[in-house]
């Protein structure tokens, strides 16, 4: 194998692919990059057994061939090299000869019949949308996604579809994130399947934010995102996913509306005291139309006040910081719509006009010393 490529361009997709390659593994090959060069350029694959991730490049193509070389190391040497055009050439004894202006290295490479092959993926029922939109509805959505493994269906995002309309949902029993898209191309048949977090953090950092399309394409164990000249294949999550719809309250007693950036900096400064040993709860008092918020903990206390429009009758309610700010700065409009019940009833918060986003957080019972 023998081949030529722009530094920028095999730094960029060495760094895809290696996404998708494990740290540490009892198969050794499990820890490289699988390359292949053919007359169509090169193929970049990183696989761990649960993601797979294939980037597809333009280079100059002496002699074609296949060979697996350690990710690490060589995504080190890449980066480490001039920004010059790269010649790399793997001899009949698996020896890999890098060169780039007057550094050279010498690695040895396995052979490519025994890194494993990715999951074949079945075409059929498959979505299409932009690569900001799905970015937008995975990054306001992923938050809430679980990391308790003793209920492994809510370390993921689900993903519905009814007619034309997709629905991203995350839920981690504490609070529920909710991201509704139209689309342009209705798919044949709804579908209903649930995406690894881990696996979605990857897509997105993949995702640009352009109009350019990304397929969604989804069987019965595994899903294929193909975005551009790069390829995710995962695993879905097989389990019965929480009646998020049946979670969310159909109404609050109190509706009101308030600015996300007030709120936002409210919360954030009555946090300052607040750390991950202090974790007390912000306490939120709705009266009339001003929020008074504050915290006490052993090192103090913290007070700041935000005004809102409507009127709720002295209603008081704790949360966790963390979770109240995650929701809020999910938001993507100035302004959002706030639904209160109870003190121990979640706060929902949904757009002005539409329905675009739906976020709840349960509330923490208040003590005397809170």
């Amino acid at each position: 194998m023998k081949f030529s490529c722009e530094k920028s361009i095999l730094q960029e997709a060495v760094i895809t692919a290696s996404r998708a390659v494990s740290n540490k593994s009892n198969v050794a090959l499990l820890e490289g990059i699988l390359i292949a060069a053919d007359a169509d350029g090169l193929t970049l694959c990183g696989y761990n057994m649960s993601m797979g991730i294939r980037v597809h490049i333009g280079a100059e193509v002496n002699e074609t061939g296949r060979a697996v070389l350690g990710a690490k190391l060589f995504g080190d040497i890449i980066r480490k090299l001039p920004d010059d055009i790269i010649y790399v050439e793997i001899d009949d004894k698996m020896v890999a000869t890098i060169k780039c202006g007057r550094a050279v290295f010498n690695l040895i490479t396995s052979p490519a019949e025994e890194f494993p092959k990715l999951p074949e993926v079945e075409d059929g029922n498959s979505l299409v949308l932009s690569q900001k939109t799905l970015k937008s509805m995975i990054s306001r959505t992923i938050f809430a996604v679980s990391d308790n493994e003793s209920k492994p269906i809510h370390t993921g995002c689900l993903f519905e579809t009814e007619g034309d309309r997709l629905n991203v949902v995350a839920v981690d029993g504490y609070r529920l994130s909710v991201r509704r898209e139209t689309l342009e191309h209705a798919p044949e048949a709804d579908a209903r399947f649930v995406v690894p977090g881990t696996s979605l953090r990857e897509v997105e950092r993949i995702l640009t934010e352009t109009d350019e399309p990304v397929e969604i394409l989804p069987d019965s164990k595994h899903i294929m995102f193909h975005i551009g000249d790069t390829v995710l294949i995962t695993r879905l999550l097989e389990g019965e996913f929480l009646n998020y719809r049946a979670a969310i309250p159909a109404n609050g007693d109190f509706n009101i509306t308030a600015s996300v950036r007030d709120l936002v900096t409210g919360i954030e400064r009555v946090s300052l005291i607040v750390s991950e040993k202090l974790k007390n709860p912000v306490r939120m008092k709705f009266d009339g139309s001003l929020l008074c918020m504050s915290c006490i903990t052993a090192i103090g206390k913290s007070y700041d006040e935000c005004v809102y429009e409507g009127s709720v009758d002295g209603l008081e309610i704790g949360f966790n910081n963390r979770y109240l700010l995650d929701a809020l700065r999910a938001c993507p409009d100035e302004t959002v719509r706030i639904a209160l019940k109870g003190s121990l009833n979640p706060i929902v918060f949904t757009p002005v006009d539409g329905n675009s986003f739906t976020y709840l957080v349960l509330p923490v019972r208040l003590k005397a010393n809170d």
